[in-house]
C-alpha cells in the first residue's frame, strides 16, 4: 500500500470514531414504570422501598418469607376499618395510561356489616379529586358473598363500585391480577389469571355512577393494599399478601409460577 493510500485509510478510520451513533430501538425508554418482588428487602416491618413508600392507619406492612415458594412477599395487616397501602407516589405514566400486574391473596373477606366496601388498588392525581379504584369490591348480603368491582369516589360521578356476581372474590387463594387504565376512553379493564373480566370493564359513559362522564385524573399516584370503610366489620382484622408487582406502559403478562 502506498503512503498516500495508508494516509487516506487512517483518515477514514479516525472520522468514523468521531461520527455520532444513530439512535437504536435499545435506546428507547423502557416501558417498565416500577417493579417490586420484595426479595432484596430485609425481613420485618417496612415503611419504604425502591420508588415507593407506605400509608397506614390501624395497619402495618411486613416483609416475610413467601408462603408459596417465591422468595419473599409483602404482608399487609389491618384492624377494623383501618388501611395499609404500598404507595407509588411519582407515577406519571406517558399518555396517562398504564398496566399493573401483581400476585395477590386475601386471607378473608368481610361478612359484616351488610354492603361492606373494600379497596385493593386506588389511582389518583393532584389535578382532580377523582379517585379511581381499579381493584376493589363489596360484600353483598343479597348474594351471600363478596364480589370484585371497579369503582370511583369524590369525582362528578360520585361514590360507586360496579361489583359483578360474575367476579366472586376468592379468599385464601393466590391469583395473578392485572388491570389496565386506558385514558383514551377512561377505560378500566381487569384480568384474573390471564383471563379478561369484561363484566368489570368501565369507561367514560359506562360506569356505576351518575350520568356525568367518568374522567380520569392525571395519574401521579397508585396505592396497593387494603382498606375497609365500615366500622366494626367481621372478621375484625384482615391480612393481604402481595408479590411480583409490575407497572408498565405495556401489558407485562403472567406472574411468577
Amino acid at each position: 500500500m502506498t503512503p498516500l493510500r495508508k494516509a487516506a485509510v487512517a483518515l477514514v478510520a479516525t472520522a468514523a470514531t468521531l461520527l455520532p451513533v444513530s439512535p437504536t430501538a435499545s435506546a428507547s425508554p423502557s416501558p417498565v414504570l416500577a417493579r417490586e418482588t420484595f426479595d432484596r428487602l430485609p425481613l420485618g416491618p417496612v415503611t419504604e422501598g425502591r420508588g415507593w413508600t407506605t400509608d397506614t392507619s390501624d395497619g402495618s406492612l411486613t416483609i416475610a418469607r413467601s408462603s408459596s415458594g417465591h422468595g419473599r412477599e409483602l404482608r399487609i395487616r389491618t384492624q377494623g376499618n383501618g388501611r395499609a397501602f404500598l404507595v407509588f407516589p411519582d407515577l406519571k405514566p406517558p399518555g396517562n395510561s398504564f398496566w399493573a400486574r401483581l400476585r395477590l391473596r386475601v386471607d378473608a373477606f368481610p361478612t359484616a356489616p351488610d354492603w361492606a366496601h373494600w379497596t385493593l388498588a386506588e389511582a389518583s392525581g393532584s389535578d382532580s379529586p377523582t379517585l379511581v379504584r381499579p381493584l376493589g369490591g363489596q360484600y353483598a348480603p343479597t348474594e351471600s358473598g363478596n364480589f370484585y368491582g371497579v369503582g370511583s369516589d369524590l369525582g362528578p360521578t360520585g361514590d360507586w363500585t360496579s361489583w359483578k356476581t360474575s367476579a366472586p372474590a376468592r379468599a385464601d387463594t393466590w391469583q395473578c391480577v392485572e388491570f389496565h387504565l386506558d385514558a383514551t376512553d377512561n377505560r378500566v379493564t381487569v384480568y384474573f389469571d390471564g383471563i379478561p373480566q369484561p363484566d368489570l370493564t368501565v369507561s367514560t359513559d359506562r360506569h356505576g355512577g351518575t350520568s356525568d362522564p367518568f374522567v380520569f385524573p392525571s395519574f401521579d399516584r397508585l396505592k396497593l393494599g387494603w382498606q375497609l370503610y365500615q366500622a366494626d366489620p367481621s372478621p375484625s382484622s384482615y391480612e393481604v399478601r402481595m408479590d411480583d408487582i409490575a407497572l408498565s406502559t405495556r401489558r407485562v403478562g403472567g406472574c411468577k409460577v
